[in-house]
């Protein structure tokens, strides 16, 4: 996709109270997560987005690059939270992609712990929450979504054994400000459920594969292995050992093993 996304096209009659309501667009920015966290420390309204069509210094989790190139969205989107439902973000974030990806295109998504969207087990989308916490205060949180829609998988071959887009796999391009605007309403939906008392948790845990599989667990310099029992209603993994105790991980990377 050569073309520039459209400012006017995302929020022009969105559906939202105040998700998408005001976008900050850049043609290439480093991070929109870092601009979210620049936008919010000078007063950004809740529900701002900041969207590029291109990140250059994108990063994931642990600070590890990701790939955000023309054709993909590359998104955060600032929020007020209170810290009880700050652990929810990451479960409103990964239900809102997977919505509008069924939603736009009929695929079913997978989501794998802690943060990944999945299409016929290859990563489709990523999702880094960043916040900034003073006691019991969530001053901000930076919601930053990366998904991967038009991208001809062929032309980035270090990703594409273990990375697909939408449109390879459903062999035609999707509408970029269309999907984005999908996802706010979507986001939104969740984001006010969360707050209400609505069981986003039970949603989230339905759909993630980890569960009852074999995992490696990787955290630190640890590598832990075992069954991937369950979750908390806080996000953390419940890892059943092979000697039989139950651990609980806050934050990891998980690997899927054959059983």
């Amino acid at each position: 996709m050569g073309s520039n996304l459209l400012p006017a096209a995302i929020t022009d009659n969105l559906e939202t109270r105040f998700i998408g309501q005001r976008v900050v667009y850049y043609p290439s920015v480093t991070s929109t997560n870092e601009v979210a966290r620049q936008e919010a420390q000078r007063g950004a309204s809740e529900g701002t987005v900041i969207i590029a069509d291109e990140q250059t210094v994108g990063r994931g989790r642990k600070k590890r690059a990701w790939l955000s190139p023309r054709g993909s969205i590359a998104l955060s989107i600032v929020l007020y939270p209170s810290i009880v439902h700050l652990p929810s973000l990451i479960m409103v974030a990964s239900l809102a992609v997977a919505h509008s990806i069924e939603s736009a295109t009929g695929l079913k998504p997978q989501l794998k712990w802690p943060n990944d969207v999945l299409i016929r087990g290859r990563k489709v989308c990523g999702i880094l929450i960043e916040s900034g916490v003073k006691g019991r205060k969530v001053d901000y949180a930076a919601v930053g979504i990366g998904i991967n829609i038009n991208l001809r998988m062929a032309d980035f071959p270090e990703i594409s054994t273990i990375a697909t887009s939408l449109s390879a796999e459903l062999g035609r391009e999707i509408p970029l400000e269309h999907f984005i605007r999908c996802l706010l309403i979507e986001v939104e939906r969740l984001y006010l459920d969360s707050q209400s008392g609505e069981a986003i948790f039970q949603q989230w845990r339905s759909r993630l594969v980890t569960l009852g599989r074999r995992v490696q667990v990787s955290y630190g310099e640890t590598k832990q292995e075992g069954i991937a029992e369950s979750v908390a209603e806080d996000g953390s993994l419940l890892l059943r050992s092979p000697g039989g105790s139950l651990v609980k991980i806050v934050a990891g990377d998980v690997t899927l093993r054959d059983c």
